[in-house]
């Protein structure tokens, strides 16, 4: 008992309100991690947000799957802008993917959104980065559906390749402006897939052929791309937006120029920031306001999000299974204690936990009505390529009203459908399950079910650091977290003092 009195102070220490439990951070390297036996570590020149360590026992540590870390940093404004690079044959050239403006500024920059957006934020980053793949993957489609598919940002990308921690990512930057002198929807596809690939060319002593590859993938006619390899003139144009960032005082990746386009004041931010620093500096600048230093946020008390609200944990009464807030959850919603859950559907403790703890706290919690569980996705997709497409499944089948039928299906048959076609594996589960497999496969194309799963992860990207991660909330508001999969016995021996807590509080 002495050690689970322990493992309760350190990892379901109390936060005040929604304060710390926005800000906690998680010792790297604690967690079993699916990638190996210990998680990377950031280098001193990567901007990486400064961060606030709780301290956990060594024994009995439970497992997640733990991304990179993430560390906070101040933002510095600054009046000037991107100076101007040589400007490409393409950059007159405008298209959509995936319904989202593409193209090249004047300058020959590559951008997403609409050119005549009030607010352009220039992205300097480093392709062999892992922040800014964490950037790409978990940031990025939320910061996409929210602002840039609504006309209300710009993304303009630049380059700041730091060849003394990443050898390959000059390389890299090369490789992508020569797939854009072939059009703006070939260079988004190609930037995608070197952030997607990262682990597997980052290493490499010669990514050209692997390089090559991407390009293929990405559309571009390869005797074009490798004359422009070949003739060396896309050299001079990466160093150009090197020098450019470290003109702006940026030293670390990825940063972020922010610019008011009303009247061009432009401010700095630095590092993987979280969502909601974007959001609120997206809605300052919106508002004429200057953006707030998000150390200066972190010491306001910021309001629950609508998810942990008692509003968002609402039962929806025109979609029977689903909070207010559009979670899909289990049990009496009259219940003591909510345990919202973020899981990955191709981690393995996530997938350790649904099968072996869950039953036991199924059991002795969620069916007695003591406890509510609300589930939510937070795919990790530089380590899970295929569990977002998986969230989207359980999206699907939960439209015929199956959604958890479907998660457990989903983590009692991953040999099934975690391969390089995930969804024809999908579609039999589906199948099994007796879904009208017409609504389902029309299901997994539809991009709002996507959206369903990067909102989940948006909602988990200011503290979520590896999967699983459980955050029970009390009435009051006041919420604890459990990061990892716990055993059962502990898991349950957590549960019960925090709902004797929350008895006694009443």
């Amino acid at each position: 008992m002495e050690a689970l009195n322990q493992m309760m102070e350190s990892r379901t220490n109390q936060l005040p309100r929604w304060l710390l439990l926005l800000t906690l951070l998680l010792v790297a390297g604690l967690f079993a991690a699916c990638g190996g036996s210990s998680t990377p570590q950031a280098s001193s020149e990567e901007a990486a947000p400064v961060a606030q360590v709780t301290e956990a026992p060594q024994a009995d540590t439970p497992e997640a799957d733990t991304p990179e870390p993430v560390q906070e940093a101040s933002p510095t404004s600054q009046e000037a802008v991107p100076t101007e690079a040589p400007s490409q044959e393409a950059a007159s050239e405008q298209a959509t993917l995936d319904g989202i403006p593409v193209g090249f500024t004047e300058e020959g920059y590559p951008y997403r959104g609409d050119p005549d957006a009030p607010v352009t934020i220039y992205e300097y980053s480093d392709y062999q980065c892992p922040f800014c793949s964490r950037h790409v993957s978990q940031t990025a489609p939320a910061l996409d559906k929210n602002f840039v598919r609504k006309g209300t940002v710009r993304f303009v990308f630049r380059d700041m390749p730091l060849d003394s921690l990443h050898p390959n990512a000059t390389p890299a930057a090369i490789a992508a402006a020569c797939v854009a002198d072939q059009g703006p929807v070939a260079y988004w596809k190609m930037h995608d897939l070197l952030f997607e690939t990262q682990p597997e060319w980052s290493e490499l002593p010669d990514p050209s052929g692997f390089f090559a590859d991407l390009a293929q993938q990405a559309g571009a006619d390869l005797q074009q791309y490798k004359a422009c390899l070949e003739s060396g003139e896309k050299q001079a144009q990466v160093a150009a937006s090197l020098e450019e960032a470290q003109s702006l005082g940026f030293s670390g990746t990825p940063s972020f120029r922010f610019v008011r386009e009303e009247d061009g004041a432009g401010f700095n931010l630095v590092g993987a920031q979280p969502y909601n620093v974007f959001d609120q500096w997206i809605s300052a600048l919106q508002a004429g306001e200057d953006p707030v230093d998000p150390q200066q946020a972190q010491r306001e008390e910021p309001q629950l999000p609508f998810w942990a609200t008692a509003e968002g944990l609402q039962p929806d009464p025109d979609r029977p299974g689903y909070t207010m807030a559009g979670d899909e959850f289990r049990g009496d919603p009259e219940a003591t204690l909510t345990v919202v859950e973020f899981s990955d559907f191709e981690c393995p403790f996530c997938r350790k936990h649904t099968l072996e703890t869950q039953p036991v706290l199924d059991q002795e919690f969620v069916e007695p009505g003591t406890v509510r569980w609300v589930f939510k996705h937070f795919p990790l997709d530089n380590i899970h390529p295929r569990a977002a497409i998986a969230g989207v499944a359980a999206e699907c089948a939960a439209e015929q009203g199956q959604f958890w039928e479907m998660h457990d299906k989903l983590f009692t048959s991953t040999d099934r459908w975690v391969n390089n076609q995930p969804e024809e594996g999908l579609k039999a589960l589906a199948e099994e399950l007796g879904l009208d497999m017409d609504a389902f496969n029309a299901c997994l194309e539809d991009p709002d079910m996507m959206d369903r799963v990067r909102s989940d992860q948006a909602d988990g990207a200011p503290f979520v650091r590896g999967t699983p991660t459980f955050v029970i909330l009390f009435p009051n508001g006041d919420g604890r977290l459990i990061p990892g999969a716990l055993p059962a016995d502990q898991f349950s021996q957590a549960l019960t003092q925090l709902l004797e807590q929350a008895e006694s509080a009443n």
